[in-house]
């Protein structure tokens, strides 16, 4: 996941560093000047504000004081607890902070030699599949000689005021952070796959079977050092507004942990076994927690022995940190960002992924087989110009993870443009052996679709049985312009690559050995009555598809005389009086055996209906009736680019 940053703005860190010690200088960053340019776009701080550094702040200034905590961190005045949260979910994972924050030892204050400091600081952000190195000087907005912003409880810490302002550099000015998501926050730290969980509609707290399953996952997310962040929907009159329970509305929280607690005292809860789910997350502001079941002082907690609670580290106090329920948590929150850390080191025992990252873009072209913005499905004439990907699942079923991020908008705020685009994606069940652009969905199978969304990322995860699947990214609307990476994740290599080709390619050798004159699109839905092949009165068929030399084949069914294939197959034909032939064969460890076939014609003027049709022998006795009957559909056409 981690490799060498790009500089941001081409500012080099040790090179201005170097310079600034040469010429006994403190760094003041010209990239990001202490203007009201760098504050605010629209609406000023309540006050007069001087940037002031560390030491005109406090005395002994540190980047951290006793280590980095999830508790070192307050909000301030800005409405962004939903960076102040994932800054809380960073300082639990060491791995991160320590890329985020380079070189930590190195830009901590040296209190016996201040001739080394030099007031310039460096941070590392994932932006859009590269990570980036954005530096800052060390002048801080304040008012009164108070931070305004994020700051650390401890007056003398100063990790995540010039965190926060590396990342409001990145995003254009301060304000420009006022109001985000912590999901993304936390994927611009780690890299992460983020996957937005809407709890209030799922309702999960009403069926226990995917309560307990929502559990699983995020305990396995947790454990594997994933990011987990929630809050409560709210309207624009209720934000921040607290709730009689203690919770804050409109409002971000992050996870600290994730724990099936032991109940009962001694020897005997160890017999017993019993436990119960909980969640502990803490409020950005430091204060204010939930005051229901399982809170910090609350009855629930004598069910637990001493033992425990001092291993979970159960404090009553208004530090903003406090356990749930899970069943409370599904119940009052709205909404969760759930951020996977997928690990693609092959040097590990954990479970590893196959990863393509791939950077598009949604373009606009007056020539319809160029152009790229089509909308979503809602636009059937346009839907198929929009860039398309295709990836193989090549075990018999695998889990897929596919991410589609489009680029970060917070940084045309200041001119009214800083709204995320509506985007989502559909995923294709396509012919096994397609390697052109889909022009039309004939028999193709719209395997799942997501929710379309002005979210920066949109996620989806599937369980995929072996085949070829084309993904489908657009924006809702057709005609939008729009820059996106697409990630997915597989057990195996899926080849996954842009279909950028819409009909083979002319070449030299074309009038040699000739050019397709007609595509064929066939459909293998399955087949019926075919004839016993073992004791057990099963079979273990499939189907294979020939044409002009090339074929494709179906997985086996295993002990079936009534398999469903679900197998399309298209072909690209230079001589189309040569017929199309299916047959059906039976898997066997010695011999297959031949269960029949149809030969097709594959003229234009055929039907293009799904058809029922007598399996016959081959050869010279193809006239011959076999047992059994397959149902198939075929479409062709003198157009290559109608499929």
């Amino acid at each position: 996941m981690f490799s060498t940053a790009t500089s941001y703005k081409n500012q080099h860190y040790s090179e201005l560093k170097r310079k600034c010690l040469e010429d006994k200088e403190l760094f003041e960053d010209p990239e990001f000047p202490i203007t009201n340019a760098s504050l605010f776009y629209r609406k000023p701080p309540p006050g007069m504000v001087e940037w002031k550094r560390p030491r005109e702040i406090s005395d002994g200034p540190h980047l951290f004081v006793e280590g980095i905590s999830s508790h070192d961190l307050n909000q301030g005045l800005l409405g962004n607890c939903w960076f102040v949260a994932a800054c809380s979910c960073l300082a639990l994972k060491p791995d991160l902070w320590q890329k985020v924050i380079p070189d930590w030892k190195e830009q901590e204050w040296d209190s016996k030699h201040l001739e080394n400091y030099a007031g310039i600081f460096h941070f590392q952000f994932w932006v859009f599949g590269e990570w980036v190195d954005v530096v800052v000087d060390d002048r801080l907005p304040s008012i009164n000689g108070e931070l305004i912003y994020c700051h650390s409880k401890v007056k003398n810490e100063f990790w995540s005021a010039l965190l926060e302002k590396a990342y409001a550099k990145l995003s254009g000015c301060y304000e420009s952070l006022d109001g985000g998501n912590t999901g993304d926050a936390v994927v611009d730290f780690s890299g992460a796959v983020a996957e937005a969980i809407n709890l209030e509609a799922e309702a999960f707290h009403k069926d226990q079977g995917r309560m307990d399953k929502l559990f699983e996952d995020l305990f396995k997310v947790y454990d594997r050092d994933g990011i987990i962040s929630c809050s409560i929907k709210a309207s624009p009159s209720e934000i921040e507004a607290r709730m009689a329970c203690g919770l804050v509305k409109g409002h971000a929280y992050s996870v600290t942990s994730v724990k099936k607690v032991r109940l009962g005292h001694g020897l005997i809860a160890y017999f017993q076994n019993e436990t119960i789910p909980l969640i502990r997350m803490r409020n950005p502001w430091g204060k204010i927690e939930w005051n229901g079941a399982w809170s910090d002082s609350s009855a629930e907690w004598k069910k637990v022995g001493s033992m425990e609670r001092n291993k979970l580290g159960i404090t009553v106090e208004d530090d903003g940190e406090f356990w749930m329920e899970f069943r409370d948590w599904c119940k009052y929150f709205t909404d969760a960002d759930v951020c996977r850390l997928i690990n693609t080191s092959l040097l590990t025992i954990d479970k590893t992924w196959n990863e393509v990252m791939i950077l598009g873009s949604w373009t606009k072209n007056a020539e319809p087989l160029r152009n790229r913005c089509g909308g979503c499905m809602n636009h059937k004439h346009t839907f198929l110009q929009n860039p398309q990907y295709l990836f193989e699942v090549t075990k018999e079923v695998d889990e897929v993870l596919i991410s589609l991020q489009q680029r970060d908008m917070k940084i045309h705020r200041r001119i009214g443009q800083g709204e995320n685009l509506t985007i989502g994606f559909a995923v294709f069940k396509v012919e096994l052996n397609r390697k052109y652009r889909m022009h039309d969905i004939i028999t193709q199978l719209n395997v799942q679709t997501t929710t379309y969304i002005n979210a920066r990322t949109v996620f989806m995860r599937a369980m995929l049985p072996k085949g070829r699947y084309m993904i489908i990214p657009s924006t809702f609307k057709p005609e939008t312009l729009g820059e996106f990476m697409l990630r997915v994740y597989t057990n195996v290599d899926s080849g996954c690559r842009e279909l950028t080709e819409h009909q083979p390619r002319m070449t030299c050798w074309s009038k040699l050995t000739g050019y397709p004159v007609a595509v064929s699109q066939i459909y293998v839905h399955g087949a019926e009555g075919l004839e016993n092949q073992d004791r057990t009165g099963g079979a273990d068929p499939y189907v294979i598809v020939s044409c002009e030399g090339s074929s494709v084949r179906s997985t086996v069914k295993a002990d079936t005389v009534k398999p469903v294939f679900d197998t399309r197959a298209i072909f690209y034909r230079k001589k189309p009086t040569k017929p199309i032939t299916v047959e059906v064969w039976n898997s066997n460890a010695v011999k297959d055996q031949f269960l029949g076939q149809v030969v097709l014609t594959g003229s234009v003027k055929d039907s293009t209906n799904p058809q029922r049709l007598q399996l016959r022998k081959s050869g010279r006795a193809m006239a011959d009736e076999m047992p059994g009957s397959i149902t198939l559909r075929i479409v062709t056409s003198t157009e290559l680019t109608d499929m």
